[in-house]
């Protein structure tokens, strides 16, 4: 489904349209060249920091004492005051939002004892991703030798991140003053433009070294069709953002996502149940199943289940019963667990008389 060269023309080193619910590519250019991206890479920064706290390793509410380190940082910055204690969130707010170099190395230090520990794990995440070409040197995007991504990996990295519903409340945020403890504001402004001019742009991360241009990966959503924009080395910032739109221009013209089950949902199938109170029980899907294709296109994409008639109890709530299978002309293209949307207990010895008995009775 690549996009023909002619049908997008950008100027910049390097750039990648994904389908964001399939990760199917509509459009590359350069896709796997290894670049210099900036502060696109803490997008994986802020990654880890949600997947911290998923783990319960940290807390939105904990306050973390800022260390001379992370407080001496250069570049884009909320001026941490050195020994000063802030909130967790208040912290990924500012990386979120304005970029902020000292933020990242205090929660660095905070998650993994130090930012070189630190960057150890967010090379081990990318390989999980499938992020091939992709090495970190710090968490901040500051030049430093050897470190590199690619557009294809940066996308893989902002979907990711963009499960995470505190991530959206972050990246919304046009202008905030970040309070220090001290009695200290600083103003924070959003370093992606497109939030505010264009429609439905749902949040993303903008880099800027001489190295690497001017980068942005961003995200945006029309009905029911969301797509993730990569743009590496634009000659300015103007353009950065106009090769981004371009790129979801692209999108919105020329492809149409259908969802055919959505996470949470109930399945059209219902599983009957042995050995319990519960006789049969609804199975809802773990992720969403959607598909991309190009308007005026016709591809035949169908739904269909592998799911036993019948299990047997005891079932808990949310176990794997079966997967929904999404086909385009018969080959799989993706599939999603189906989980038990309640609790199965087994029959209590005196249900299963009484249940022995009735069927005995009506036999």
């Amino acid at each position: 489904m690549r996009a023909q060269a002619e049908e997008v023309e950008l100027s910049c080193k390097a750039a990648y349209l994904m389908d964001e619910a399939s990760g199917v590519q509509l459009y590359a250019k350069n896709e796997e060249t290894r670049l210099p991206i900036a502060s696109m890479c803490k997008i994986m920064t802020l990654l880890l920091a949600f997947e911290a706290v998923d783990n319960g390793e940290l807390s939105y509410e904990e306050e973390i004492t800022v260390s001379e380190r992370a407080a001496g940082m250069g570049g884009s910055q909320v001026f941490l005051g050195a020994g000063l204690t802030y909130r967790a969130d208040e912290l990924l707010k500012s990386i979120a939002v304005c970029s902020a170099n000292d933020s990242c190395v205090a929660i660095a230090e905070r998650v993994a004892g130090s930012e070189g520990a630190f960057c150890a794990e967010m090379n081990e995440r990318a390989k999980k991703l499938g992020a091939e070409n992709t090495l970190f040197a710090n968490c901040t995007g500051l030049p430093k030798e050897p470190q590199y991504s690619c557009a294809k990996d940066v996308a893989l990295m902002l979907r990711e991140l963009h499960k995470y519903e505190k991530y959206h409340e972050y990246s919304h945020i046009w202008l905030e003053d970040f309070v220090h403890p001290d009695g200290r504001t600083t103003q924070m402004t959003n370093t992606n433009k497109l939030i505010r001019s264009y429609q439905g742009c749902a949040g993303g991360k903008t880099g800027f070294t001489n190295e690497a241009g001017f980068c942005l990966a961003a995200a945006a959503q029309r009905g029911e069709t969301q797509v993730i924009s990569v743009v590496i080395g634009a000659d300015s910032s103007q353009n950065r953002f106009s090769a981004v739109s371009s790129l979801f221009d692209y999108a919105f013209d020329n492809f149409e996502s259908v969802t055919y089950l959505r996470a949470g949902d109930a399945a059209e199938q219902r599983i009957g149940v042995r050995g319990s109170r519960v006789k049969n029980m609804s199975v809802t899907a773990e992720h969403t199943l959607s598909a991309i294709s190009r308007r005026g296109t016709e591809e035949t994409y169908a739904l269909g289940y592998e799911l036993a008639d019948e299990v047997r109890a005891p079932i808990c709530n949310g176990d794997v019963l079966g997967y929904a299978i999404l086909t385009r002309d018969g080959v799989e293209v993706d599939r999603t667990a189906l989980l038990a949307a309640e609790d199965a207990p087994e029959f209590t010895w005196w249900e299963a008389y009484r249940e022995g008995a009735r069927y005995w009775h009506h036999g």
